[in-house]
């Protein structure tokens, strides 16, 4: 968050001055404004590129009808900008996965239903009478809709919880302290009142007048204390940009003080010192978080097939720890198109957003059930040899030189013998990246010892990945 205060910075000074932070290194921001202001959204873009390129940073953009599908679009090759209207069909290829919710998906891929295209198509009335409000809001997402409905019945009710500071709080401590005891009062609010709010807004009020903000995005689905961590964050990272740094250079000037007969008085020489050492920080004198874009707190789905413990539960024991140990301290399984057994899955913090897998399959040459249960990393060197102890190599055409006959594998003592084994199939990894572009081919083999091994050769060079049994 520290590092990233700089980026939101800039560009809410040079390019659009409403942003709202969805975690660091991604933020969200409302297009229809700052597209008209610079000429378009293909212009906005270049803006922030160019704005961003001063700082070292490399940037992608996407642009759709809601905040979930331009995360998808900014994440595809050199980002998407999707005209007004069409996000449903950016959305339709993408394996329903990618809404983050992982037991819904896994009960529509049985249903027969793959892609968000798929589960859209259904009908509403259907899918609340069998999934609830929670498969409701994923409907909606999968159709290019905000999840939830925003409450029109009139002016946003003020949710704001504030906390004033006499003296002044200089220290980063005591405002997190403050932050967490905020957070907990303001989800209590917002409990009693029956609404969720999609943005939190921290706001400090400095004793030279200024008041900082910026708003984080909530879906409700954050924690008071996962709150507290972000409100943490920011006056750290507030404070690191020099906002809540001391002011002045500590020069006493005594120019307007009271003379008589050119000589300045004691007390009034010490009255010059307290001003200067008053005045010498910036301190905050008012915190308040703000509950933003309010809608109707209609309840999450919890398991599907029992179980003691709800989705509310681990996701606040997950804040917990993340408070205590750091964001990435919790992490979840994503699932991944899938060639080998480490690309399957990848391991993002809980809370979130669900990225999309690189494409939407089929994946050629991908490793078929039963899948190992041993997975290497990184990978263990390994002997492939023949009758002759020559390494067995295998042609751009798929014929191996020799049939195996022993294998080794770094760790494991002795010499394997070989009695089985599969033909190899190839693999091209990351063919359209020409600086990381690598053709390997696998084999599984199968030795005296029990188990077999899926191994792979690339550049003559054998490498064993996995163990089954």
């Amino acid at each position: 968050t520290r590092e990233f205060e700089p980026v939101v910075r800039r560009l809410e000074t040079e390019v659009m001055p409403r942003l709202e932070v969805i975690r660091p290194g991604m933020v969200a921001a409302p297009a229809r404004g700052p597209a008209r202001y610079w000429g378009g959204e293909a212009e906005l873009t270049a803006r922030v590129a160019a704005a961003l390129a001063g700082l070292g940073h490399p940037v992608r953009s996407g642009a759709a009808d809601t905040v979930f599908a331009a995360a998808l679009a900014a994440r595809a090759r050199d980002g998407v900008l999707v005209p007004a209207g069409e996000t449903a069909g950016l959305l339709a290829p993408y394996p329903v996965a990618v809404l983050g919710r992982p037991r819904l998906a896994e009960l529509l891929v049985r249903l027969g239903i793959g892609t968000l295209g798929g589960f859209a198509a259904l009908p509403p009335d259907r899918v609340a009478a069998r999934f609830g409000n929670d498969g409701t809001a994923a409907h909606r997402t999968a159709s290019g809709r905000e999840p939830h409905l925003l409450d029109a019945s009139g002016a946003e009710p003020d949710h704001a919880v504030r906390r004033v500071f006499d003296p002044a709080e200089e220290r980063t401590e005591p405002l997190a302290f403050a932050g967490k005891a905020l957070a907990e009062r303001m989800q209590a609010r917002l409990t009693s009142a029956g609404v969720v709010g999609a943005q939190v807004e921290v706001e400090l009020a400095l004793t030279d007048g200024r008041r900082l903000r910026r708003a984080w995005r909530h879906e409700g689905r954050l924690s008071s204390l996962a709150v507290a961590e972000r409100v943490r964050w920011q006056v750290q990272a507030w404070t690191d940009a020099g906002d809540l740094a001391p002011r002045g250079d500590g020069v006493v000037s005594l120019d307007g003080a009271p003379r008589r007969d050119g000589v300045v008085s004691l007390d009034d020489a010490v009255d010059a010192v307290d001003a200067v050492d008053a005045g010498s920080a910036v301190g905050v004198v008012e915190l308040v978080l703000r509950p933003r874009r309010l809608s109707a707190a209609t309840g999450r789905q919890t398991m599907l097939f029992g179980g003691g413990a709800t989705l509310e539960d681990l996701e606040r024991a997950a804040g917990q720890v993340q408070a205590l140990l750091g964001h990435r301290a919790v992490t979840r399984a994503e699932l991944l198109g899938d060639r080998g057994p480490t690309d399957g899955t990848r391991k993002v913090p809980v809370g979130d957003i669900a990225t999309a897998p690189a494409g939407g399959g089929p994946w050629p040459g991908r490793l078929l059930a039963p899948h190992p249960p041993t997975v290497y990393r990184p990978l263990l060197p390994a002997r492939l040899l023949d009758r002759a102890g020559q390494s067995v190599g295998v042609s751009g055409r798929l014929v191996i030189s020799a049939s195996p006959a022993r294998l080794t594998v770094d760790g494991f003592p002795g010499v394997l013998e070989v009695i089985a084994w599969s033909a190899p199939w190839p693999v091209l990894e990351q063919w359209w990246n020409h600086d990381r572009v690598q053709r390997i081919a696998r084999m599984q083999i199968s030795t005296t010892a029990g188990g077999s091994w899926l191994l792979r050769v690339s550049a003559g060079r054998w490498w064993a990945e996995a163990h089954y049994g």
